[in-house]
């Protein structure tokens, strides 16, 4: 196995058990159990769990917003086309609500490159939505943000598509009232 397979095992492992279970309650050697990488290997390639912790969620980040972007790319209605896309996510059986906001819960303010991915995550995730909303509307962005994280939470304690589905009526709402 090469350092690219053994990265992508580790990273597979991570983040099936990062975000099942949360990354406190995940240690190195069970990435290394579920991974089936030496544990040298894994010291070699993240010299510590905050590099691992890191480096799942920037590949997270890439994944879910590629996925999204997919999503709304040449669909009639974008903004609306957002909350069709978070029904199908929030309806996967192994959702367990957004990896970032559970991270942060789980690790607040520190450690500082984990804390920097969540906000990487969200302002790459904000400034999708005001390319939707369009730069005569930077309220709406926000606005638009806030229905996304809400109803991410809400699917979190209640699985399934009816947050979104909410979600989405109050966003038509709000994009007719932005003309």
């Amino acid at each position: 196995m090469d350092d690219e397979e053994a990265r992508t095992r580790l990273l597979d492992a991570a983040e099936k058990l990062f975000y099942a279970e949360g990354v406190q309650a995940v240690g190195m050697d069970r990435i290394r159990t579920e991974s089936g990488v030496p544990l040298k290997r894994l010291y070699r390639l993240f010299p510590a769990k905050e590099a691992l912790t890191t480096a799942y969620l920037e590949r997270r980040d890439q994944r879910w917003m590629r996925g999204l972007r997919e999503a709304v790319t040449g669909a009639p209605e974008p903004v609306l086309a957002v909350f069709d896309w978070l029904a199908g996510w929030f309806s996967e059986p192994d959702f367990r609500g957004c990896a970032f906001l559970n991270a942060y819960g789980e690790l607040g303010a520190g450690p500082a490159p984990v804390l920097d991915a969540v906000r990487r995550h969200k302002a790459e995730l904000r400034s999708l939505l005001a390319g939707l909303a369009g730069p005569e509307h930077p309220a709406l962005a926000d606005q638009l943000l806030i229905l996304v994280e809400g109803a991410t939470v809400v699917a979190a304690l209640d699985p399934g598509p009816d947050p979104a589905h909410r979600a989405r009526e109050v966003a038509e709402r709000l994009v007719r009232a932005s003309g």
